[in-house]
């Protein structure tokens, strides 16, 4: 196979706050064949994340940034069209972490076969792939709901909320799930089977959110920050856990929020109530992917797990979709279908 031309977008400017179609740029170059061990990929899926908003910035994370004029990062699964690896063949689908492009070559490191008959391949860069292990390995390892207990979620409509909503009633507990929008909520309470739903853009948030948690709230995955965080924070129960996954509300923040400092308030919080607050990302977990592959696949077939993609086609729109779902727009796990 001769070389091949591959659209890829490229990071053209770090953000300043929200990022705009300009901090992007859609380029193309030409991937050669592949030598010896090697394999050439073409993506069908990516996935958009929001832990991507964190790699445009050049602050210091958990994860390398990504450079100005390199290819953005992101999941993807793709099929193999040529291969000189003996482990590959054309046609073989995998799991792999190519970024926003057409085609990539690869020596078969850190790739994981997909079979398309056990699920949908698109499923391993959500339900049975890195959010929904955040989900299981984020509630079971750090918030560990017992039956009975209320467990709240924010991003309860998005892909790693509504996995956690959906572990926790597995697990015996009260779901009570926070989204933006009535359509949202409906879905999570009615679809999904949370006991609660609460509409975090209703004036009176914080009220509902008692309500709907008479006991208090045992544990509270925080994907969000902000005034949902505000509205938890005094509900939370003696010895409550707090999995820190995610503060979507302050990514394109440039500048810490004006008002006293709260920090006493909330540790004196963490003292007197014996709170558990930790932050994790999901490899911090990695050993437990085989109980998660295990667990959640049972689910599905047992119907006990359901899941809802927002697919947009095409690797050109990727931008304007992520920009998008850092604002809420998304509904479900959000993936561009770069191929059929």
């Amino acid at each position: 196979m001769s070389a091949v031309k591959s659209k890829q977008i490229l990071l053209a400017s770090r953000p300043e706050g929200e990022p705009t179609s300009a901090n992007f740029k859609l380029a193309e170059s030409e991937v050669r064949e592949p030598g010896e061990g090697e394999i050439l990929l073409k993506t069908r899926w990516l996935s958009l994340d929001p832990y991507m908003r964190g790699r445009m910035s050049a602050a210091k994370s958990y994860a390398k940034p990504v450079e100005v004029g390199e290819v953005m990062v992101g999941g993807t699964v793709a099929e193999v069209v040529a291969s000189k690896h003996k482990d590959y063949k054309p046609g073989d689908i995998v799991l792999s972490y190519d970024g926003w492009r057409e085609y990539a070559l690869s020596k078969g490191a850190g790739l994981r076969k997909l079979d398309p008959k056990q699920a949908p391949v698109q499923a391993a860069l959500g339900v049975l792939g890195m959010p929904g292990m955040t989900a299981y390995t984020g509630l079971l390892t750090i918030g560990q709901p017992k039956p009975k207990e209320t467990v709240v979620v924010a991003a309860a409509a998005g892909p790693v909320g509504s996995m956690v909503g959906q572990i926790a009633k597995i697990k015996g507990a009260r779901a009570v799930g926070i989204a933006g929008g009535k359509d949202k909520c409906d879905y999570i309470k009615n679809e999904l089977g949370f006991d609660a739903a609460i509409d975090h853009r209703a004036p009176d948030m914080a009220a509902k959110l008692k309500e709907a948690c008479p006991n208090g709230i045992d544990v509270y995955f925080e994907n969000v920050g902000g005034a949902v965080w505000d509205a938890v924070f005094p509900l939370l129960n003696d010895f409550a856990r707090v999995p820190v996954c995610g503060i979507i509300a302050h990514y394109n923040d440039t500048a810490l929020p004006p008002g006293p400092d709260r920090t006493p308030m909330l540790m004196g919080a963490v003292l007197r109530k014996r709170l558990t607050l930790r932050g994790f990302i999901v490899w911090d977990f990695a050993a437990q992917e085989k109980d998660f592959l295990r667990d959640v696949s049972q689910w599905l077939r047992e119907g006990k797990i359901k899941y809802r993609e927002d697919v947009v086609e095409g690797l050109e729109k990727a931008p304007e979709a992520l920009i998008g779902m850092l604002k809420g727009k998304n509904f479900g796990k959000l993936l561009v279908q770069v191929a059929s």
